[in-house]
């Protein structure tokens, strides 16, 4: 894998986080620096971490399915993608806190909610010939500087950004699953 593709999947693992930064970012206050950097940050490392446990998982199956493992990695993509695409639909996705009171707990669960299908990534990469603790720390990084970027902005963009952002994230994430899957079957070759 690309570091270039690398980086479209984690752009694509970032819209999640990036959709629900510019809904906390119409609520949270101007003066709470803090809980915005602490809320990127969070993105961010559970954005690294769970891609790691999914390729820990992954690995202890590889023996056992590695005859169609592009298979699987179309599948999860594809369906992640779509998830994606289907969530940039639903009004219950943006359904922020109207309370400006964002606390650690609350930080915590939009963490691990954002997170879970950078894990169903993380399965993938155990499939692939990929150093897991670069894209793993690639997908950390770039999902705290869009996050960061979503909280500061969420008062200027709203929502209309937010539902765009996870359909395009979504598309980037069906086409990767396509690509690999026609590279493994023979109908293209390596970009």
């Amino acid at each position: 894998m690309s570091i270039i593709e690398i980086i479209l999947i984690s752009i694509g693992l970032a819209m999640d986080a990036f959709g629900v930064s510019i809904g906390k970012g119409l609520t949270m206050p101007n003066g709470s620096n803090g809980k915005k950097i602490v809320l990127a940050a969070l993105f961010g490392v559970f954005q690294f971490v769970m891609p790691l446990i999914g390729w820990a998982i992954g690995r202890q199956f590889i023996d056992i399915i590695a005859e169609f493992d592009h298979w699987i990695i179309f599948v999860l993509l594809g369906y992640l993608g779509i998830s994606m695409i289907r969530e940039s639909y639903n009004d219950e996705s943006d359904e922020e806190v109207e309370n400006n009171n964002l606390g650690f707990g609350e930080m915590m669960l939009l963490s691990v909610a954002t997170s879970l299908d950078a894990m169903a990534v993380g399965l993938t990469f155990a499939f692939m010939d990929i150093n897991v603790w670069f894209a793993s720390g690639m997908i950390g990084i770039i999902t705290f500087l869009i996050s960061l970027i979503g909280i500061y902005m969420g008062r200027f963009m709203g929502q209309f950004v937010g539902r765009y952002a996870e359909l395009i994230g979504g598309a980037v994430l069906i086409l990767i699953g396509t690509k690999i899957l026609m590279q493994h079957l023979g109908i293209m070759g390596e970009l």
